[in-house]
């Protein structure tokens, strides 16, 4: 290694902005992608690496992918730092750099495999810049870092692993890749989806579409279920995403948005979907009024996961019988549908007659498997017998 890739201290560029020259072994992933590897004195981490806070600006746009620090955690591993004899923390933290970093090869050839060599990394850092300003973004191990950031030692190297791309929805998918066998909360993960690029496991992948067509109806400001839909950034809302989700994951595979879901020559067309979402749930709104529109679930059971998932499935059937292909109703159809079924629903109070012989009180209905099929084949015959037909219970619902 030269002399150059032995440094480990800043050297001025500039007035305020200094370089890190740091050792590192960049490992090269498949044709185009390189990690890098190094030690590093924890407590100057903070010097280049911020923790992006999931958040949303005024414009409702997504911003960052982490999760608060857990206070009681950071707590446990600063004490284990500063008590302990010899302590240890042999994982490495992931950070993600912009393309202000730079990789500089070592001058001689080093015998070993193709994949890997060694170098210096170049790495800004500056006194005034703010967290956004920095060239790094914890990926993983944050909670790590708070706790050597506020350790009462000196220094405590650690082992870092990098990337560097310009692109956030990068940062997100690796974040997500990273955190998806822990137990990271599922809504942010959610949350996160619909900006995170690049592959991703089966089971992220198929929630994808109906998780960008949750955040659009949940911050389109013309959308009825604006701010409505509890997520990581929404915590007020009174929806839970999750029943959403599962309400749009059975339209997209087997109801009227299925129509819109595109093919493998053409995208999904998100627009069409929030549409006739935004018809129906408009129409919803306008037929149940404020009685049952917009309360906690404890107040009203249309608000609740049975409501959400079971009246899904009654969008589904009111398209199906009012027309094919891109033709839908609009507010007004859906809203002629509902009004067949209203009077046979107790979202707020009263007991369902479920045509079982056991009375139901409306908040006895919970969030299952069992009641969500109850409710929505209840609705859908009451509905296609207020059509003059006959609907046979179908096997798709759950």
């Amino acid at each position: 290694m030269t002399k150059q890739a032995k440094k480990s201290d800043t050297v001025e560029v500039g007035s305020q902005q200094n370089v890190l020259h740091l050792p590192a072994l960049e490992i090269r992933q498949g044709p185009n992608r390189s990690l890098y590897t190094f030690a590093v004195d924890g407590k100057q981490v903070p010097s280049f690496a911020a923790v992006s806070r999931v958040r949303r600006d005024s414009q409702q746009q997504l911003h960052g992918y982490q999760r608060p620090e857990v206070l009681a955690h950071v707590a446990a591993i600063r004490r284990y730092v500063e008590s302990a004899e010899s302590p240890l923390l042999p994982n490495a933290i992931v950070v993600a750099f912009d393309d202000r970093v730079r990789f500089v090869p070592a001058d001689a050839a080093t015998d070993g495999p193709g994949y890997v060599r060694s170098g210096t990394l170049l790495v800004p850092v500056s006194d005034d810049w703010e967290d956004a300003d920095k060239p790094g973004f914890i990926v993983d191990g944050q909670q790590r870092c708070a706790a050597i950031r506020d350790a009462d030692v000196a220094t405590f190297p650690i082992c870092v692993t990098a990337f560097i791309t310009a692109d956030q929805a990068d940062h997100r998918s690796q974040f997500i890749l990273v955190n998806s066998t822990k137990p990271l909360p599922k809504g942010l993960i959610h949350e996160l989806l619909p900006a995170a690029s690049g592959p991703l496991p089966n089971q992220l992948r198929v929630r994808q579409l109906p998780a960008t067509v949750l955040e659009r109806l949940n911050f389109d400001e013309r959308s009825p279920l604006r701010h409505m839909i509890q997520t990581p950034t929404n915590p007020t809302g009174v929806i839970k995403d999750n029943s959403m989700l599962r309400m749009l994951e059975n339209s997209i595979s087997d109801g009227v948005l299925y129509r819109f879901r595109g093919s493998d020559n053409a995208l999904p067309n998100i627009g069409l979907m929030v549409t006739v979402l935004g018809d129906f749930w408009t129409a919803v709104r306008e037929v149940f009024g404020e009685d049952a529109w917009g309360k906690p679930p404890r107040k009203s059971r249309l608000m609740h996961g049975a409501g959400i998932i079971s009246m899904g499935y009654l969008m589904d059937a009111i398209a199906d019988t009012n027309g094919s292909g891109e033709d839908v109703p609009d507010t007004q159809g859906f809203a002629t549908g509902l009004k067949t079924i209203k009077d046979y629903c107790r979202w707020t109070e009263g007991t369902w007659d479920l045509g079982d012989g056991i009375p139901r009180r409306w908040n006895d209905v919970q969030n299952t498997p069992r009641d969500i099929q109850r409710i929505t084949d209840f609705l859908i015959s009451t509905y296609y017998a207020k059509q003059g037909k006959r609907h046979d219970r179908s096997s798709r619902l759950f």
